[in-house]
């Protein structure tokens, strides 16, 4: 054993050196040591990892659910309607007999999918809106701020409302909404870093080597932008989740039978008195996924945000 494991913390001491090295012979080995910095950094803090290890376990555990769980999603067992938690049914059942356990984790890859997908979609929107209108300035600044101000002067919610109700409910027509009212914070905070950037020695020097404006800012000022943007959507999942609830609740996002956290609580909410259950196990695993994306958006400003530091 010792003549084994002697080779590997050898190697496991060289890559640590290798990452932690002052002088780093290529941009690869900078990159990588940068981001081994950080995560040593985000390891410090006890709450940031907290959330990283629950958001890692609320997304397994929803990948997972045709493997932990014993029964379709769907399953009526009217028999059984309102049971409260057992051996049999660990979380209880709903108004309908359906194991509320085999619910929760599916309707967890239908939230936590829903975020996924406007993070996708929001992410790159903002972070290209906001970096050209900061660079580029003038006219193309003021038109593009004054659509953000128009977007962000209406509630979010109520204007996810009024998109869903334009096109029909569900879950595609609720990504494309919140996805819609999200993208302009993000595009601020990508013009704020694009106009301080812009003004550096190192841009005006890749001016006069003749790069163009969407060289400059696809490969020099997006990547300076990136950091803070992936804190702020970080911390913005935890609204994206509350949004994609409420729109489910309302009955505008994913419809029944689908088991998404916010329609079941929507279906549920008459036996909050008697059966509190029943209501109350989604709306803790809300409160669960939106406090563990606020905790690992905190350790993720302490550790990419300059100003933190």
């Amino acid at each position: 054993m010792s003549d084994l494991s002697t080779p590997l913390s050898g190697n496991a001491a060289g890559l640590r050196a290798w990452l932690l090295s002052e002088t780093p012979d290529s941009r690869r080995q900078a990159a990588w040591g940068r981001s081994y910095r950080g995560w040593l950094n985000f390891r410090r803090n006890p709450l940031g990892m907290a959330g990283l290890i629950i958001v890692l376990a609320l997304l397994v555990l929803s990948l997972a659910a045709p493997l932990l769980t014993w029964q379709s999603p769907d399953v009526q067992h009217l028999a059984q309607r309102l049971a409260p938690p057992s051996a049999a049914h660990w979380l209880g059942t709903d108004e309908l007999g359906r194991d509320l356990y085999t619910r929760l984790l599916f309707g967890g890859r239908i939230t936590l999918g829903m975020v996924v997908a406007v993070v996708v979609l929001v992410a790159p929107l903002g972070l290209v809106v906001g970096a050209v209108s900061g660079y580029l300035g003038g006219m193309t600044d003021r038109i593009m701020m004054r659509v953000t101000d128009i977007f962000l002067s209406i509630p979010q919610l109520i204007l996810a409302l009024a998109f869903v109700a334009a096109l029909k409910p569900g879950i595609s027509s609720a990504v494309i909404a919140i996805a819609l009212t999200s993208w302009p914070p993000i595009a601020r905070l990508a013009r704020a870093d694009a106009l301080t950037v812009r003004a550096n020695d190192y841009i005006a020097a890749v001016k006069l080597a003749g790069a163009s404006p969407a060289r400059i800012i696809f490969r020099h000022i997006l990547p300076l932008c990136l950091p803070s943007v992936i804190v702020r959507i970080t911390l913005d999942m935890s609204g994206i989740i509350l949004t994609a609830a409420g729109l489910g609740f309302l009955g505008m996002g994913a419809q029944p039978p689908m088991p998404e956290w916010g329609t079941m609580i929507a279906s549920t909410r008459g036996y909050i008195l008697e059966q509190w259950w029943v209501p109350t196990i989604p709306g803790l695993a809300i409160l669960i996924a939106s406090l563990a994306f606020n905790l690992l958006g905190d350790g993720l400003r302490d550790v990419l945000d300059p100003k933190q530091s």
